[in-house]
């Protein structure tokens, strides 16, 4: 039988690269007959790819763990729940018994996730816990593979895994492992696989990602650099959309800088991940950059990209000994740099990160309040970003909607989200999800783009 007609769960929790972890997993399972489903209702199984990145997210795990337990037992059977990614590699054995986990899969070892889950499925009865971690500090690379986006509109393509940086506050080194790249060959290969099976976007992913190629020592890619990558991806017939995924601000050099401009399908929007706007703090989180050049380097871009660029980026607030004004020059980098999307965290200690051990913890009550504070600010000046559009002809990617008579929302290639009536217009036809849509912007409500399509065109705009 193996996964013939089984229905699975497919949860993907955190950062970019679990999505292309979740897409990879849940083609593997429709390729074993298994049926990926949204929800765990009704499932036989579900896949949980985690995040740990703060003890949120570590909550969100145990919390979608419970979910499926409580869905399984609706149904009077005990379910397999399998967990792999960043939260499963260091979660304790004794913990994962008993929040009900059967499989955990850890980090770099995700391919195998589907052929456990089917020999968990198919022993009676039910096996004990199956632990399949490993020390993921060696420089090895998981076969997991991508023939089309399963669960979402775009395919992200992870290229480059792990991090040797190890920012203070940063758990992640020591569960994703030491920075490894993926064959370019290889990462072309299926970039041109997902495109030939009529997917418009590819988002380029990695956990630091401009790193890309420098690991590969004397291999055959020696040489190979996220600008090369870039340059050749965009090469591919049928291409339509190029994203970045997130990009550490001194990643971004003249190379890359000019690949991207030169780029006929890259995306004009860069994810660079600021956390805080103060030298000191910055110091302290071993970011390696200070305020002016996090400034500088928005400068570049726009520079080389053009001034409708969007810079989206993450905030780090409340961290240990972060003073008010070290907190305000973070709100006062963010109006200077002009961000767009703001992803705000507080921060968190993480067990192993030198952070931990920092004295002058942040106040509980302070540390609401900054959060509250920079997301307000984040929303602000998102929809200032936005409202420049209003007005204009855009492209939009369609993600949800498209049926006759009715509206659709998607992403500009600026990525903004837009929302999109048809309003009474007989000739404007719905492209369907994946395809993109020529759509008239007239107006901005909270950092979302509204407006209606104004005809079919396949051009870029």
């Amino acid at each position: 039988m193996g996964l013939y007609g089984v229905k699975v769960w497919v949860c993907v929790l955190g950062c970019r690269s679990n999505l292309y972890d979740g897409d990879a997993i849940a083609g593997d399972l429709t390729a074993r007959g298994a049926i990926v489903a949204e929800r765990p209702e009704g499932c036989r199984a579900a896949v949980i790819v985690s995040c740990s990145v703060t003890a949120v997210a570590d909550k969100k795990c145990r919390q979608a763990v419970r979910r499926a337990r409580r869905e399984f037992g609706k149904g009077g059977e005990k379910g397999i729940v399998a967990v792999c990614g960043c939260w499963a590699q260091g979660l304790d054995a004794r913990e994962a018994k008993e929040l009900g986990v059967d499989i955990l899969a850890g980090s770099r070892r995700k391919s195998a996730l589907p052929e456990a889950l089917e020999a968990a499925i198919a022993s009676e009865p039910p096996h004990d816990l199956m632990d399949m971690r490993k020390n993921p500090d060696a420089r090895t690379w998981d076969p997991l593979t991508l023939d089309r986006p399963v669960l979402r509109t775009r395919a992200f393509l992870k290229v480059q895994e792990g991090c040797d940086h190890f920012c203070s506050y940063c758990v992640i080194p020591f569960l994703r492992g030491r920075s490894t790249s993926r064959p370019l060959e290889e990462a072309l290969n299926e970039a041109r696989r997902v495109v030939e099976a009529g997917c418009g976007e590819i988002v380029l992913t990695g956990i630091h990602l401009g790193v890309y190629g420098r690991d590969r020592g004397s291999s055959p890619d020696k040489g190979s650099s996220l600008a090369e990558l870039v340059r050749r991806v965009s090469d591919i017939p049928g291409l339509a959309r190029l994203r970045l995924g997130s990009l550490e601000p001194f990643a971004l050099d003249d190379d890359l800088l000019d690949a991207l401009a030169s780029s006929p399908v890259f995306c004009p929007h860069l994810h660079l991940p600021l956390q805080s706007g103060d030298d000191q703090v910055l110091s302290r989180m071993r970011r390696g950059y200070t305020a002016d050049a996090f400034a500088r380097v928005c400068d570049r871009a726009r520079g080389k990209l053009g001034d409708d660029l969007h810079i989206s980026s993450d905030v780090l607030v409340a961290f240990p000994g972060e003073s008010e004004k070290a907190f305000r020059g973070t709100l006062a980098l963010m109006e200077r740099v002009r961000l767009g999307r703001v992803h705000v965290f507080s921060y968190s200690p993480r067990r192993g990160t030198l952070a931990a051990g920092f004295p002058d913890r942040v106040p509980p009550r302070t540390a609401v309040e900054r959060m509250k504070a920079a997301v307000a600010a984040g929303e602000e000046l998102l929809t200032r970003y936005a409202s420049r559009f209003v007005g204009r002809d855009l492209s939009v990617l369609v993600e949800s909607g498209g049926d006759e008579g009715g509206g659709f929302t998607g992403y500009t290639r600026n990525f903004v989200s837009t929302g999109v009536r048809h309003m009474g217009n007989p000739s404007a036809e719905n492209p369907g999800v994946g395809r993109e849509a020529l759509v008239r912007m007239t107006d901005c409500v909270k950092g979302e783009l509204r407006g209606y399509p104004i005809k079919n065109k396949n051009e870029r705009t």
